[in-house]
């Protein structure tokens, strides 16, 4: 039902687009024969973002409700995903990776911690200042899941965002994110690897 979702945003002198940017859309929810998401799919969605921003429908100055609304939006709708169908993480190094299912949130999530007056990086690992914050903030939200679907010690089902919790700054962890996507999740020529297959 891609193209169906996206025809009615797309003005009628656009209508051309709407096959090209409705395959990011359905590539963003996951494998349907491997029930598997991780992700290559969650960049998929940033890519129908992109194209949107670029045909027009939404504007680059509404870069922060489109990240915080409707990316937030589709984090939730992903969770219920995974939760429900019990999806695979696609390519997921386990422990060794950041997370199973998601990277951009936390880059983006930690951006928005930088400066914050009180809120440390060392505090993420801490399930009270997660409790209380999870809902104004996405990294902590990101955080707020892993506890949720993993148990026992943090530091052994995620270990590299526990050793993220010991860098000093939100500005820092926002840098070496932004590297480790890169590393990870792009070439080295910054394109994005969308590979689904």
């Amino acid at each position: 039902e891609a193209e169906n979702l996206v025809s009615p945003i797309i003005p009628d002198e656009l209508k051309a687009a709407i096959p090209e940017v409705s395959v990011y859309l359905k590539e963003a929810v996951g494998n349907s024969t491997r029930i598997d998401y991780g992700t290559g799919h969650e960049a998929a969605f940033a890519a129908f973002l992109c194209c949107l921003c670029k045909i027009g429908v939404l504007r680059v100055d509404d870069q922060l409700s489109i990240v915080f609304k409707v990316f937030d939006r589709y984090l939730q709708v992903m969770r219920k995903l995974q939760k429900t169908y019990r999806m695979e993480p696609a390519g997921s190094q386990g422990v060794w990776g950041l997370d199973d299912f998601q990277f951009l949130p936390f880059i983006w999530g930690s951006s928005q911690l930088v400066d914050h007056p009180t809120l440390e990086p060392r505090h993420f690992v801490d399930e009270k200042s997660v409790n209380e914050n999870h809902s104004d903030y996405m990294f902590l939200e990101c955080i707020k899941f892993i506890n949720e679907m993993k148990t026992g010690p943090f530091a052994e089902h995620s270990n590299q965002l526990w050793n993220i919790s010991a860098v000093p700054t939100w500005s820092k962890v926002n840098q070496g994110l932004v590297r480790m996507y890169k590393a990870e999740v792009c070439d080295c020529t910054g394109r994005l690897h969308v590979c689904l297959g």
